[in-house]
């Protein structure tokens, strides 16, 4: 969320939401029993629902009395690309530009109602991607409405035979971004570890095993074994010349 505050108003824009990527885990009620899932929006679903609603407001926390832009007049610009729901909202709402001039203002979501989707199991999880949706309202969340965890929650009420859920994404704090910072860091030097102790391993030296040295009785000649077969060939009946 880039927050940029002018004299009167504030202009806020950033990714709503992305498309083709998964969530973290939603404890919700999925086709009609309340389980834990992880979803992801198919990329085109903004674009369509965009289509189909000329009007999409954006509302402070979700309350409709709080309208703070709207896409028909243009202070509100709703549009996806290759990322996903991306944002440009000018607000001269005095109260919401105290806000942002405090940074109390932590992230977006947005209401819906799921038209399609399709459910799955990967491995031990249950998956959902939603692939038709109305999309009815953008939000901006203050420090007073911070889901229980980054990413995307949810929170459902029952109209008819839908559902209108809430997905809602905040920015990382600080803290949390020097507490992943330290994660990597403590990879790279555990990796760094792996790599120097594989290069102190020397090769292990081959046995070259020494020819024993002959000794001077060993390298003598042993002419027995010759003269009986000398004596042999001398005594043999096809070699009649040898004998003569």
């Amino acid at each position: 969320m880039n927050i940029e505050v002018r004299e009167n108003s504030v202009v806020i824009s950033g990714y709503v939401n992305a498309v083709e990527r998964w969530s973290k885990p939603i404890k919700a009620n999925l086709r009609g029993k309340m389980q834990s899932f992880i979803e992801k929006i198919k990329a085109g679903t903004f674009s369509n629902a965009l289509k189909r609603n000329s009007n999409v407001k954006v509302l402070l926390n979700h309350n409709a009395e709080r309208e703070l832009a709207n896409t028909e007049n243009g202070t509100a610009q709703l549009k996806e690309d290759n990322i996903g729901l991306r944002a440009e909202v000018t607000i001269t709402d005095a109260e919401v530009v105290e806000k942002a001039k405090n940074n109390k203002l932590v992230g977006w979501s947005f209401g819906f109602y799921a038209n399609a989707d399709e459910v799955n199991q990967q491995d031990t999880v249950a998956t959902r991607t939603v692939t038709d949706m109305d999309l009815l309202e953008v939000s901006i969340l203050d420090d007073t409405k911070s889901p229980a965890y980054y990413g995307t929650s949810i929170e459902t009420r029952s109209e008819g035979e839908k559902e209108f859920e809430i997905r809602s994404t905040v920015e990382e704090t600080e803290t949390e971004q020097r507490e992943a910072t330290v994660d990597i860091e403590k990879l790279a030097n555990l990796v760094a570890e792996k790599v120097l102790e594989k290069l102190k391993v020397e090769p292990r030296a081959e046995k070259v095993e020494e020819e024993p040295k002959e000794t001077e009785e060993q390298r003598a000649i042993d002419y027995s074994s010759f003269e009986e077969r000398i004596a042999k060939l001398k005594l043999s009946p096809n070699n009649e010349n040898c004998a003569k």
